[in-house]
């Protein structure tokens, strides 16, 4: 007589919500994802980061002949006064514009879908604000290099050094950018507004392209409270080696103010964006 056995299955336990659920990928990888994301343009077009030179290299070309001139032909030392201020104008024109495309991925309705993605809020804008440090240091470079041959005595330690400085600088400012870029969504002629308005005389009160000690005394009680004619000065003394300058202190601090308060209010906006 055969005998049946039957055996009892174990019943099939449920997967664990919290193991399929998704995870969190960190704020860092967020960060870096973003930054990837932003920077692809830039590799396939790198010729927009070149054609970004002709603002500055023209200021180069026209206004240094004049102060090398106005010097009595000293080129070097002009040179070495010159193109510091040029360098700070790269890092200035080159992030406070950045809010610009962010003005129009709103306007197209991409940055909507951006803000439903698992990404950190904090991240798109992190990530953004880190993207604008590589054109400006790949421009901030060619600008000395371009200068080399006319009489800019370069130090690679000082040129380094000064890189990091505005790249300090650039995220702070392209933080603000993108936060003056979410105020304005509705009203692109408000951003560019704003920013003609406060970007030249920015630049021509911080003693970037004419030396301001000769002028009248409400522009240097202007250029002291300008935080661009502290960057411009520690540039100066960084891009000549003097790296025990006292300007050099008050340079980081203006640029590491303006990175924080950048990053501040930029997560703040974009975390309430909508």
């Amino acid at each position: 007589m055969n005998t049946l056995t039957t055996s009892t299955a174990a019943p099939v336990q449920d997967a664990d919500p919290a193991a399929s659920a998704p995870r969190p990928t960190g704020f860092a990888h967020d960060t870096a994802a973003v930054f990837v994301r932003e920077s692809r343009p830039l590799v396939r077009d790198p010729f927009s980061v070149i054609f970004s030179l002709v603002q500055p290299l023209v200021f180069l070309g026209l206004f240094g002949p004049l102060l090398i001139g106005a010097s009595g032909g000293d080129a070097a030392g002009t040179l070495q006064w010159f193109v510091p201020g040029i360098l700070v104008m790269v890092a200035l024109f080159g992030t406070a514009s950045t809010g610009a495309n962010l003005l129009f991925e709103m306007q197209t309705g991409s940055h909507e879908r951006t803000l439903v993605a698992p990404i950190s809020r904090a991240a798109l804008l992190v990530g953004r604000a880190l993207k604008d440090v590589v054109p400006l240091v790949i421009q901030g470079t060619l600008v000395v290099l371009v200068a080399v041959p006319f009489g800019f005595r370069l130090d690679v330690p000082g040129l380094i050094a000064g890189l990091a400085v505005l790249s300090v600088f650039g995220v702070g400012l392209g933080a603000l950018s993108y936060t003056l870029a979410l105020a304005c969504r509705n009203r692109d002629w408000m951003f560019w507004m704003v920013h003609q308005t406060l970007l030249f005389p920015l630049m021509i009160l911080s003693g970037m392209l004419l030396p301001l000690e000769d002028g009248p005394a409400w522009m240097q009680v202007a250029a002291a409270v300008n935080p661009l004619s502290y960057l411009v000065d520690a540039e100066r003394a960084l891009l000549a080696g003097g790296f025990g300058d006292p300007a050099i202190f008050g340079g980081v601090i203006a640029a590491a103010v303006t990175c924080a308060l950048g990053l501040g209010l930029g997560v703040r906006a974009m975390r309430r964006a909508r």
